[in-house]
Formats: C-alpha cells, sequence, structure tokens
C-alpha cells in the first residue's frame, strides 16, 4: 500500500521530464501494490492534483447582456439619449430608449437560446468507476480519481482515467472514440488504456497514470481552449460598421461645424448630429442578421441540425472545403458481412461457413462482443438447436481464435474454429497446398481494407479443414456517397482524416467515390507546431493534394485544418469522437455528427440528432439562402446611410431655405423625430427580409466588397439625387415658374416641405430594398408576403403619418400634407425607383464583364470544380492502370500526374530481404507472383 510523501527533499516541482508527472516522480506514483492506496494519501494526492475532471469555460449570460449594452455603438446611442435627456425632448428621449433595449437584448436572446439548445443535449450522469482502496473494491465516482490509484477494468464499463494495465488475462478495448478503429484492440501488461475509451471484454485491474487535463483526453481538450478568436461574420460587420462610422462621422461633423457656425443652438446642433449618425449608421444590422440566422437555425433545427453557434450559418454559406473524420461519421462504425465469401473445402455452401461460424460461439446466449453480433446475425439460428455444444474455448486476445466441440443429432462429435486468417490457417493439415491461394486471398482483403475472419471444421480424421473466411468491413452511410457527390456538385471539396488504418481509409475513399490518394501523418508537424503562422505555406501543396489522411491523431487533424485555413479555405469539419474535437473547434464550421460524444458536441457547432449525412447539405443550402438575405440587407443599409448622409451634407450645406423666400430658415434639417421615426418604420419592418424568397448560389459564397459597396453607391446616389431634386422643386412652389405647379400642384409652406422630404426618404429608402435583392430586374424574383406586408406596414405608416401629422404629433416644424401632394410623392418616387433598378441591373453587368463581383466568382469557382474532378479521376486511375499494364507505380505517376511518386520500403523488411537465402528468395518471389495474379484479376 503506497503511503510515501509526494515530494521527497530535493525534487523540484517544476522537473517536467518523461520521468516526472506534474513534478512529482513517476516511480513514487505508480508503484501501487494490489491493496491500492490509503484514504489519507488519496485526499493529498487529491488535493495535489485535483478532481479527475475537465476544466470548463462557462460565459455569464447576465455579464454578455450587460456588455451589449457597452458596445461602440450602444454607447452613441446612449450619448443620443443623454443629449435628449438634457434638452427635454422626452419623445426622442423614449424612442431612442426603446431602440436601444431592443437592439442590445435580441441578439443576447438568440444567442442565449442557442446555447440552451446544445446545454440540452448533454448527458448530465457522472461517471463511476471501481477502485481499489485501503484493500477494499468499492464504486466511486470517476472525478475523485488520483494518479497512482489502482482500478478495476471491467466488461461495459468506461475507463475512467489514463491506466496502465497490470499483469492478468489481457482485455479489449473499444478506443473507436479516441482513434476511430473500428473494431476493439487488446490491451495487456504494461499498455495504455485510454479515458474515453469501453471495455467491450474481459476484466483486470491497472493503475491510474494520469488524471484531469493531464490525460490523452484532457491534454484534446485544451487544444480545444486553445481556439479563441473572433468569428469571421463578427469581423465582416465590423468592417462594413467601422468602413460607415468613418464616413458617417466626416460628413456629420462637417455638418455640426457649418450648423454651429451659422448661430445654431449647441445642444439642438449636437442632438441632430448624432441622431444623423444614428440613422446613418447601420445600428439594426447586427439585430435584423441576428434574426436572419435564428430564423435559419429553426429552420435546421426542424431538420433535425442544432445550431450552437449563430454565426456558423455565414461560415457554412462560404464553405469550400469538408474534412470529415470516417468511423462513425463517413461508415456506420458498425461491422457488416460482405458478399464476398471465398471457401477452400470441396461440396460446402455460404450457408455451412455462416453456420460453423456460429456454432463456434454460443448462440443460445446474447453476443459477447462485435464479432459474435455480426456473426449470429446473419442467418436463422433456431436450427443450430439440433446440435449439442459440449466444450466451448472462448475467444482469448492471445490465442486470436475461439473454438467449440460439438455433437450432432446422430452422436457424431467434431470441433469448429473461428479466428485470425492466419492462426486457423496453420491448424490446417493442408496448409502446403492451400497456404499461397489463401495468403494471396488475405493480402487482396487487407490492401482493400476489408477485415476476414476464418472458419475451420475437422473433418472425420479430425484433421482442421479451412472452410472459408468471412469478410466483413465498416459500411458507409446509407446518404454518404449521396451527400459526398451532392457536396461536389455545390463547389465544396471532401477530405477524409482518420485515424483508421491507411488501407482501410483508401477502400472506404474507393466505395465512396472519392480520390484514394491517402496519406499518412510521417511528414506533417505535430501539436509543437499548432501556433506556427508559416505551416500554411510550408504544408500546404502536401495537404491540399492530398485526398484523405490516415492513421492521424488528434493533433494531426487540428493542424491539418489550421494549414488548409492557412491557405484561405472555408474549412468544415465532421466527426464524433473525442478524437475529433479540437479538429472540430478549429474548423470555420465543426458539425457533429447524431450519437457523437460530448466533448464533440461541445466542440462543435452544429449538432446533428438524426443518423445520416443528408442533412449537411440541407443546412448548406439554408445558409446559402439566409447569406443571400444578409447581403441584400448590407446593399440595401449602405445604400441607405450613403442617401442620409449625402442628402443632409449636400442639403445643408448646399441648398439655403431663406433664398426661396423662407426667411426664418438658413438650411434645411429634418426634426429630431422624424429621422428616429424612418429609422424604427424601416429598420423594424426590414427583419422581415429573413423571410424573402432568395435563390441558392450553386458554388460557395464570398463577400465581395468592391461589388457590394459599388451597387450600394449607385442604389444610394440615384436616391440622394431624386431627393435633392424633389427639395429643389418643393422649396420653388412659390415661384410663378415652378415645375410643380405646371402639374397642378399647389405651393407648400416650410413645414409640408419638411414632411413632404419626410415621405419621400421613408418610401426611397423601402423601395431599395426591392432593387437591392435582385441582380437583374426587380420583379425577376418576387419577394415573400412577410416583405409584402411589411413594406405595407411601413410605407403605409409614412403616408398615413404625413397626412395626419397635425393630428398625430403636432410639431412646429412639420405640417400634413394632402393627399394630392402624397400621391404625387408616391409617384415621383415609383418613377425614380424603375430608373434606379434600371441603373442597377447596368452595374451588376458591368462588374460581370470586369470579373468584378459574386457572379464572376461564380464561374471562377465552376472552372476550378472541374479541374479538381480531372485531378481526382486521375489519381484514382492511377493505381488501377498502373497494376494492369504491369508497370511500376512511380512509373505510372509520371505517366499521369507528370510527377514521380516515391516508393520506399520499410527498413525492416529491407533488412530482412537482404538475408534471406537464394531458396528462400525463391519461395518469396513465387508466394508474390500468386499474390499479384489474385490482386490483379480482383481488380478486373
Amino acid at each position: 500500500m503506497s503511503s510515501a510523501p509526494l515530494l521527497p527533499a530535493g525534487v523540484s516541482e517544476s522537473a517536467q521530464d518523461d520521468a516526472y508527472y506534474c513534478g512529482v516522480p513517476k516511480s513514487m506514483l505508480f508503484k501501487t501494490g494490489p491493496q491500492g492506496l490509503t484514504e489519507e494519501e488519496a485526499e493529498r494526492r487529491l488535493e495535489k492534483f485535483g478532481p479527475n475532471m475537465l476544466a470548463e469555460k462557462k460565459d455569464n449570460p447576465l455579464l454578455k447582456l450587460v456588455m451589449s449594452f457597452l458596445s461602440p455603438m450602444a454607447i452613441m446611442i446612449w450619448i443620443a439619449i443623454g443629449i435628449e435627456a438634457i434638452i427635454k425632448d422626452w419623445p426622442d428621449f423614449f424612442v431612442l430608449l426603446t431602440l436601444q433595449i431592443l437592439n442590445s437584448t435580441v441578439g443576447w436572446f438568440e444567442d442565449w437560446k442557442a446555447g440552451n439548445a446544445v446545454a440540452a443535449l448533454k448527458n448530465a450522469l457522472k461517471p463511476e468507476c471501481q477502485v481499489i482502496r485501503n484493500g477494499q473494491h468499492r464504486k466511486m465516482e470517476a472525478t475523485l480519481l488520483v494518479p497512482g490509484d489502482r482500478v478495476t477494468l471491467a466488461a461495459g464499463a468506461a475507463v475512467p482515467a489514463d491506466c496502465e494495465v497490470c499483469e492478468g488475462k489481457p482485455i479489449q478495448v473499444d478506443q473507436a472514440a479516441l482513434t476511430g478503429e473500428s473494431l476493439p484492440v487488446t490491451l495487456s501488461n504494461g499498455d495504455s488504456a485510454k479515458m474515453g475509451s469501453n471495455v467491450t471484454r474481459g476484466e483486470i485491474e491497472a493503475i491510474v497514470t494520469a488524471t484531469g487535463g493531464e490525460t490523452f483526453f484532457g491534454k484534446t481538450a485544451a487544444m480545444i481552449a486553445s481556439v479563441d478568436e473572433q468569428g469571421h461574420f463578427q469581423k465582416v460587420i465590423l468592417q462594413i460598421t467601422f468602413g460607415l462610422l468613418c464616413v458617417s462621422f466626416v460628413l456629420t461633423g462637417i455638418v455640426l461645424g457649418y450648423l454651429l457656425l451659422n448661430g445654431e443652438d449647441v445642444l439642438q446642433a449636437i442632438a441632430f448630429a448624432v441622431v444623423l449618425l444614428i440613422a446613418s449608421i447601420p445600428i439594426a444590422m447586427q439585430v435584423v442578421c441576428t434574426s436572419t440566422m435564428a430564423l435559419g437555425c429553426r429552420m435546421l433545427a426542424e431538420e433535425k441540425a442544432i445550431v450552437s453557434r449563430l454565426t456558423s450559418i455565414e461560415e457554412l454559406a462560404s464553405m469550400n472545403m469538408l474534412c470529415s473524420d470516417k468511423t462513425g461519421t463517413l461508415t456506420m462504425n458498425k461491422m457488416e458481412l460482405q458478399d464476398d465469401l471465398p471457401m477452400w473445402t470441396a461440396g460446402i455452401t455460404r450457408l455451412d461457413v455462416l453456420e460453423a461460424a456460429c456454432l463456434a460461439a454460443k448462440w443460445r446466449e446474447p453476443a459477447k462482443d462485435a464479432i459474435d453480433t455480426l456473426v449470429l446475425k446473419a442467418i436463422p439460428l433456431k436450427p443450430l438447436d439440433r446440435f449439442e455444444q459440449i466444450e466451448y474455448e472462448p475467444f482469448d486476445p492471445s490465442t486470436k481464435y475461439t473454438e467449440a466441440t460439438l455433437k450432432d443429432e446422430n452422436g457424431y462429435v467434431f470441433k469448429v474454429m473461428k479466428g485470425a486468417p492466419q492462426v486457423v490457417l496453420d491448424k490446417c493439415h493442408n496448409k502446403a497446398q492451400i497456404g499461397a491461394s489463401v495468403d494471396a486471398k488475405i493480402m487482396e482483403l487487407a490492401s482493400r481494407g476489408i477485415r476476414g475472419l476464418a472458419v475451420a471444421r475437422t473433418n472425420e480424421q479430425g484433421q482442421w479443414q479451412l472452410l472459408g473466411i468471412l469478410t466483413f468491413l465498416d459500411p458507409p452511410r446509407p446518404d454518404t456517397r449521396a451527400t459526398i457527390e451532392k457536396a461536389y456538385d455545390y463547389g465544396i471539396d471532401v477530405k477524409m482524416i482518420t485515424g483508421d488504418q491507411q488501407t482501410i481509409a483508401i477502400e472506404t475513399c474507393r466505395v465512396l467515390g472519392m480520390g484514394m490518394s491517402v496519406l499518412t501523418p510521417e511528414n506533417l508537424p505535430g501539436a509543437e507546431s499548432m501556433g506556427d503562422k508559416s505551416l500554411g505555406a510550408n504544408y500546404g501543396g502536401l495537404v491540399e493534394n492530398a485526398d484523405g489522411f490516415a492513421q492521424v491523431y488528434p493533433d494531426h487533424k487540428f493542424t491539418i485544418i489550421e494549414i488548409l485555413r492557412q491557405r484561405g479555405w472555408v474549412v468544415g469539419m465532421t466527426g464524433d469522437g473525442v478524437n475529433d474535437a479540437p479538429a472540430l473547434k478549429r474548423g470555420d464550421i465543426g458539425i457533429a455528427v447524431e450519437g457523437a460524444t460530448d466533448a464533440a458536441q461541445a466542440a462543435a457547432d452544429i449538432v446533428l440528432t438524426a443518423p445520416g449525412l443528408s442533412t449537411i447539405v440541407t443546412a448548406i443550402l439554408y445558409a446559402r439562402e439566409i447569406f443571400q438575405r444578409m447581403k441584400n440587407y448590407v446593399i440595401y443599409r449602405i445604400a441607405c446611410t450613403l442617401q442620409l448622409l449625402s442628402f443632409f451634407f449636400f442639403a445643408i450645406l448646399a441648398i439655403h431655405p431663406n433664398t426661396f423666400g423662407f426667411e426664418d430658415h438658413l438650411y434645411f434639417k429634418l426634426p429630431v423625430i422624424a429621422l428616429v421615426v424612418i429609422t424604427i418604420l424601416n429598420d423594424g419592418c426590414i427583419i422581415s427580409i429573413a423571410y424573402d424568397h432568395v435563390k441558392p448560389s450553386h458554388t460557395p459564397e464570398k463577400w465581395h466588397f468592391t461589388e457590394i459597396f459599388v451597387v450600394a453607391v449607385v442604389l444610394g446616389g440615384v436616391a440622394v439625387v431624386s431627393s435633392l431634386l424633389l427639395l429643389y422643386w418643393g422649396l420653388n412652389t412659390n415661384e410663378p415658374t415652378s415645375i410643380l405647379k405646371k402639374f397642378g400642384m399647389s405651393e407648400l409652406d416650410y413645414g409640408q416641405v419638411c414632411t413632404m422630404i419626410y415621405l419621400k426618404v421613408s418610401l426611397s429608402d423601402f423601395l431599395t430594398v426591392f432593387a437591392a435583392r435582385t441582380t437583374g430586374a426587380f420583379f425577376s424574383r418576387l419577394p415573400s408576403y412577410h416583405l409584402g406586408i411589411a413594406a405595407m406596414v411601413a410605407m403605409g405608416a409614412s403616408t398615413v403619418l404625413s397626412h395626419y401629422w397635425d393630428d398625430i404629433l403636432d410639431l412646429p416644424e412639420m405640417k400634413s400634407l394632402t393627399w394630392k401632394w402624397i400621391g404625387f410623392v408616391w409617384a415621383y418616387c415609383l418613377v425614380w425607383f424603375f430608373l434606379q433598378d434600371i441603373i442597377k441591373a447596368i452595374t451588376y453587368w458591368t462588374l460581370y464583364k470586369m470579373n468584378i463581383g459574386s457572379e464572376a466568382h461564380h464561374q471562377g469557382l465552376m472552372a476550378k470544380k472541374e479541374k479538381v474532378v480531372m485531378k481526382r479521376d486521375n489519381r484514382r486511375a492511377l493505381t488501377h492502370e498502373s497494376v494492369m499494364r504491369g508497370e511500376s507505380l512511380m512509373k505510372a505517376s509520371v505517366r499521369v500526374t507528370g510527377k514521380s511518386t516515391a516508393l520506399q520500403l520499410e527498413e525492416d523488411a529491407s533488412q530482412k530481404y537482404k538475408s534471406m537465402s537464394s531458396s528462400e528468395i525463391l519461395s518469396e518471389l513465387s508466394k508474390l507472383e500468386s499474390k499479384v495474379r489474385a490482386l490483379k484479376d480482383a481488380l478486373k
């Protein structure tokens, strides 16, 4: 029983080499006897090393809400609210306060709801373990384990921490969640069992060698925690907002200076400038985009996909590279028998082989492992009851076979065996005759990544005869191939990244129609290079040209994703296991499939709750629709900002009402309440754009700022010209030569001119939405009824308000308009809207001809996709052609790709061949020749 002090004299706590664990000598910690630790020693170690759990980072939702009221945009609104309170303009004060509360809480609430949805998916049960303390076996919470604890690993239980297996009968452990291997691995004395894996067969004691953050699982979680950066969508919104903010500050500053120089009251001038700034800056951009994405989240939830990070919707629309784990993601993580069943005994059938395999198991009892489950489901078991099982030798990882002795209804006694093909072959009496063909078949199966289970039976002389080899494979999910093909169609390249064997990965790629250039990670950097910004430059070509990677660890997956991101790809990652969690977090979009571990779900941005991958394609299409809506809104909002700012900039500086006979007004400006009403009505109703009809792009989306700003400037510029012209005509109605009088319009006083401009700006603002939502004519795609109703509400409210202004608000600065004047403003706005739409279409056409913008981008991606498909098909054909022509892979590589593929032989094999005699070499060549012949036949 270990009770030695943790830190003897002279040992530094900072010692970090392999002989130490967290500064403590391993020789002291891990030499725990059969009695286990004492409770006192366990308490000391728990205090020293902490509980066996991972540190969890939690954001305080209330703090996030408070911070949303302290953003740069929110601070500007607070300043405006403060000024309105000082000048006691209470209507404007309460309108701005309401705007502030809505703007800050909507986005926070949607994020909070999304976070709760993911939390609901997590397993709330606390894990338990079997531990030996003070010589007694007992159950205990796994979080209380300490390094050096002696635990019992039994079938059906999870491995509670990283452990070193003690002496005893080997156990089988399912490590699929950690390594991606479909079948359990055998662990014996001295092997390491990792936290997060599960014992499937056997029972043995083990010593805990690492807990919490020091485990393989914990270090994986540390990689996840290292990813903490601002999302792509936030960067885009900040870039747009910052650009508009700079323009707004410059123009508003000039306007403010002009007002103050012309004797305007300081507080009134500042209030107007601040509200103009608020009206021009896209305050509601975050709310509208968040609401649009939140709607998309609800649509995806109906498709059994829960979104945990709203902004991942925008990144999903831009995704052009999808990296996927294999086991449990592309495949079922469930072995299935294949049709291929080679046999070596004359006169037997497939049923005979399957019956013998079932007889070599306890067919009357529930299956004990994955192999028995596979075999016992293959045929009806009732007919087997005619046999009596006399003896049964269960599977032993050290012998690699199962054997049973049986008696049939006639009293005939015989034996059956199933196990590893080479082991079973060695027991067969005719190995010399069938050995070469069996070896060739085993080699062929291995080259395709198919696992084999040999079945043998004794003959009348008691000699073992090989009946056949059952073949089985972890099959792809039913919709995987179709999903990958659709991803290719939508301009997304797909790579497989798996911890499983290379041959299995290549075979899976072949079945799924993917390229078969699957590399191993020898030439990739490990965890030590995670923060290196030159990964893309150094390894980008290697990763981009590969169709996948096999035999990788979590740090390799993480690094592969980072390399692709540094090369400019927008990377999505799908996975289900602990080993996928760091890559899920590192990717721009992490997607956890149905049945994923808690770690994978927590790291992912989207969690699928139904089997299959087809939801991913649905999510991509939804995301591209949402992207289109957000882009349309951004164009509209920039155009409105330029319209408001430019109009008041030129109106205040260049158009002076006193020169038109309005002596009391040196410059033209609308009251603060009018600007606020425009902002509330238009920005409030524009949220309906989240429901607008759009057509998803056939290729990944991208923010083309040149196109967005050029189109927005054109739309806003046309609106500004039309507003300035109408202002000039309105101020000039008292002149006999006024053009409006020729249309039979009456003379306007200054208050009515202000109301007319209010109505014109409000109508132009919302009509701009219909021009901004299409690249062609506005009627080329009908709007949704939501947007149509919102347009009627916003424009109808502005229309009614302009007629009943005196009755509703009764402000001296503005006066009600007659219905005739309102009709004229409507007609005027519609004429300019048609002109605006025509100029917009010409602008898009010109940008396309100049190879600028989204349409040119999509055409370029389609051409790039064709080249990628051609390269992938070439790589896929390479192996087949080279074998059938009898040429070397290196020669075929030069013929097909123009590049040489280096072929290397393992050093051990090379040395082994050099030490062989001439007769041994000839024998080996004979075997290889028969294997190559069999492989060619299989390839045909």
